[in-house]
């Protein structure tokens, strides 16, 4: 079979692999499409710490499933499906808990394991999820990516009437407000430096934008809060030196999501949370988050169509790696094309 083979950081190319069989309790899918997303450029960058390679990457995906493994029901193949990354043990604490997500010994697809830019994988029967009749392959392969912003506004745990303030309108900021809109937050206000992206964070339902390359970020949400701040803070950029003013921006009793593994230190003032009782949480892949996102996508809450600024070949994805490379600007999700 064709695959996405990463060999080593910076050392990547399309070439012919051992096609999977299924060990017990996995099913092989027939991958149909697959996004490409920032943490396998990561990976491409020899950034991730917990990648060994070599690795077919790929964690956003979905197809349909050819063959099955021993204790399988053998009437799953040609169902259609789309894959949740999430490997976990189902037996230490946080398993134990409910959050598989932060699994102590979880294996990611795509990362840990062989994933999604190929023509065929094996994976856990568990982690594919069947999908609607309706539904079709290509919006599938981007639950995925829905289940992060699921999981983060999850963590925030949102009241009535919150605002959110989401920091970054790349692809995961963009769907952070298309799923804050699904869960029924109205008021959200999107801040980037690029402006394209802020007219696409308006297009998809942000109610206010702003440029943090021309208006002082802090002013502007104090404006437009009258001086309250923000209950809700996603942090999409991912750039610790941000936190301090995120603190600041936060309303009393707000609560702040973070989602980057940047491992750079970040100033933390212990008065600013304490004096407001504010809430930090970390957000982790996602935990069970995938029938959410697939009954908000059924009903037609979330528009997967409107994150893919490319479509591509397997065989042209070096082409589209350089593009993210030299040119992030210009792309939102650019989805793989397997079977093309």
């Amino acid at each position: 079979m064709q695959a996405f083979q990463v060999k080593a950081p910076h050392d990547f190319d399309v070439s012919e692999q051992p096609s999977p069989q299924p060990a017990a309790g996995e099913v092989v899918v027939d991958v149909a499409f697959a996004g490409i997303c920032g943490s396998d450029m990561h990976i491409i960058h020899g950034d991730n710490a917990f990648v060994r390679f070599p690795r077919i990457t790929g964690h956003e995906f979905a197809g349909v499933i050819s063959a099955v493994g021993e204790g399988v029901d053998a009437g799953r193949v040609g169902e259609r499906v789309c894959i949740d990354p999430v490997v976990n043990c189902g037996q230490c604490y946080p398993c134990r808990i409910g959050r598989p997500n932060v699994c102590s010994a979880m294996q990611v697809i795509g990362v840990h394991r062989h994933g999604g830019f190929a023509e065929q994988v094996s994976v856990p029967a568990a982690n594919a999820w069947r999908i609607p009749d309706t539904l079709d392959l290509d919006s599938a392969a981007l639950v995925e990516p829905y289940s992060i912003a699921a999981n983060v506004l999850a963590r925030m745990e949102p009241h009535a009437g919150d605002r959110l303030l989401v920091i970054g309108a790349g692809v995961i900021g963009l769907t952070i407000v298309q799923m804050a809109q699904a869960m029924g937050i109205e008021d959200i206000i999107v801040t980037d430096i690029i402006e394209e992206r802020l007219v696409t964070a308006l297009e998809l339902g942000a109610r206010h934008v702003i440029n943090g390359r021309e208006q002082d970020l802090e002013q502007a949400v104090q404006k437009l809060t009258e001086g309250e701040g923000v209950p809700l803070i996603a942090d999409a950029a991912c750039v610790p030196a941000m936190l301090p003013g995120m603190l600041r921006m936060a309303c009393p009793a707000g609560r702040i999501g973070l989602l980057g593994f940047n491992p750079t230190p970040s100033d933390l003032v212990q008065l600013e949370v304490i004096k407001k009782e504010l809430t930090l949480v970390g957000s982790r892949l996602n935990n069970r988050k995938f029938p959410e996102v697939l009954a908000h996508i059924e009903a037609g809450r979330l528009d997967p169509h409107a994150l893919v600024s490319h479509r591509v070949a397997l065989r042209d994805m070096p082409g589209a790696i350089h593009m993210l490379d030299t040119t992030p600007e210009k792309a939102r999700k650019v989805l793989v094309d397997i079977a093309s």
